[in-house]
């Protein structure tokens, strides 16, 4: 018996992005579906009815990885479908599966299965920010989160901008939105004057952010970023 395929679905990254975040394909491809792996249940299902999916919910088989549901043994069974021949869908709380997202554990199983793998085009707000930015998009590294102590957060960002200046590559990371201004802080305290800094919040939402300027800049401006999703990238 041949074996299904796992599609990863990009999952729109605000509310009122949905329009702007899903093409044909997928609309297509969701109503071949009717068995999903997700983050989060509650998105996933609004997700799929902004959509337009015409196959009743009550339907769906729906397997939540989220990270409560992470660590309990039973992944297995998340490939039952898949090893017996159906097409699952594989979706992120927001954005693109397995893109600084525990998706990638599910992929990375997938194809230890021997389970075909078919990415679909949607929004990742790492790419979309460093599209947006003016910075290197031939050389760039995500970085994920730095480290929370101020020490050691310190020395990483100084590590970061030596590497911009010495590889001109972009660095891009992230941080929990409610800290958010205290790293932004920091960044204006450590880096040089002259090393540019891009911000972009909230990315496809109405009230989209997008600002590149040099930390000297920066400095000579009030903004708050506290609580809103959000990417930086540093450059030279």
């Amino acid at each position: 018996m041949s074996k299904g395929i796992l599609y990863l679905l990009p999952v729109p990254l605000s509310d009122d992005a949905a329009m702007a975040s899903y093409t044909p394909y997928l609309q297509e491809t969701i109503n071949t579906l009717d068995e999903y792996i997700v983050e989060n249940e509650k998105t996933a299902r609004k997700f799929l009815k902004q959509a337009g999916l015409s196959i009743p919910q009550q339907q769906l088989i729906i397997h939540d990885y989220g990270k409560h549901n992470r660590d309990q043994g039973n992944k297995q069974e998340f490939f039952k479908g898949l090893m017996a021949g159906k097409n699952v869908g594989l979706m992120s709380e927001a954005g693109c599966p397995g893109v600084a997202d525990p998706g990638a554990d599910i992929v990375a199983e997938a194809h230890s299965k021997g389970i075909k793998v078919v990415p679909l085009v949607g929004p990742s707000s790492i790419l979309l920010a460093l599209m947006a930015s003016g910075f290197s998009g031939q050389k760039f590294a995500f970085q994920g989160y730095l480290p929370i102590d101020k020490s050691d957060r310190n020395r990483k960002i100084k590590d970061l901008e030596a590497q911009a200046y010495r590889d001109k590559q972009t660095q891009i990371f992230i941080e929990t939105p409610f800290r958010n201004n205290t790293l932004f802080a920091e960044l204006l305290k450590v880096c040089k004057p002259q090393t540019k800094i891009c911000v972009a919040c909230n990315l496809t939402a109405q009230d989209e952010f997008v600002l590149t300027l040099k930390v000297d800049q920066w400095k000579k401006r009030k903004d708050d970023f506290h609580k809103k999703p959000a990417i930086f990238l540093l450059y030279f």
